[in-house]
This record gives structure tokens, sequence and C-alpha cells, in this order.
């Protein structure tokens, strides 16, 4: 399990805005990272219903982003990429809010491609077993 030490440095999202908490695995294509932080009652994207569903595209984008500073480290890339989130396609919402009690949040994505001027990633976003959302999520670097 790797934890924010790991990436933390290399992404944009910091403080409350930093929703991944841990990476349960992840290879050249994949990544499995764990949410914690939608049960916090200051949490930035959650209002008094709670945490809508439609807001785990977030959580999607940040892991994708993590799986690509970890995928650059190894390889051997020392060079910090900043990326902008383009594009949320294909989103589909199976619940209105996140239920607080039913635990962590499972996001996975999956690498579709990636070149030097961005990525796009395959995501879903489970809690206890249960499908929550899905969709792509399309990233450029604004260096590109």
């Amino acid at each position: 399990m790797l934890t924010p030490e790991a990436w933390a440095a290399c992404v944009p999202h910091a403080g409350a805005m930093a929703l991944i908490d841990a990476v349960a695995s992840w290879d050249a294509a994949t990544i499995h990272a764990i949410g914690e932080r939608h049960r916090l009652a200051d949490h930035p994207l959650r209002a008094t219903q709670g945490l809508h569903a439609v807001h785990l595209a977030e959580y999607a984008a940040q892991a994708s982003a993590v799986h690509a500073v970890l995928s650059a480290g190894a390889n051997g890339e020392t060079a910090k990429r900043e990326g902008r989130l383009v594009s949320v396609r294909d989103m589909r919402l199976i619940v209105e809010y996140v239920q607080l009690s039913n635990g962590h949040l499972d996001i996975h994505a999956e690498q579709l491609l990636a070149d030097e001027r961005g990525a796009q990633y395959a995501f879903n976003v489970k809690q206890g077993g249960q499908l929550l959302v899905s969709g792509r999520v399309t990233v450029m670097y604004v260096n590109a």
C-alpha cells in the first residue's frame, strides 16, 4: 500500500482537495486507489445533502494523476508535467449520493492512451463492492 508521500509533491492536489488516501495497487496500465476522506464533515465537495456522485469524477482524475506520476517515476522520468482535466465522458451515475457509512471508496482507473500531449483513462468508483459511477477522463499536459 502506497501512501500520499509517494506522490504528493508531484501532483497539484493539496490540502483538503487531495482526495486519494492510498494506492492499493498499480501497474503500467492501471491503478486501484483508496479514498477515505468523503466522510469528513468539512469535505470541500460535500454539500448539506452529502457528497454527490458526480464529484467522483474528481477522485478518478486524481487517481489518474497519481498513476501518471508513479508510471513516470518507474520509467526514470524526473520532470514534473502539469496537466489539466479537459474532459469527462460517458459518465454513468448509478447512485445520486455517496453513502457515508458504507466504507472507503475504491477508485479504479485504466490508461486507455497516453503520449507527450496527455492521457485518457476509463474509470469506475465502487464502495463496498457496489458500483457508484463509471466513465472516462482526459487530461492534457500544459506544456505539450
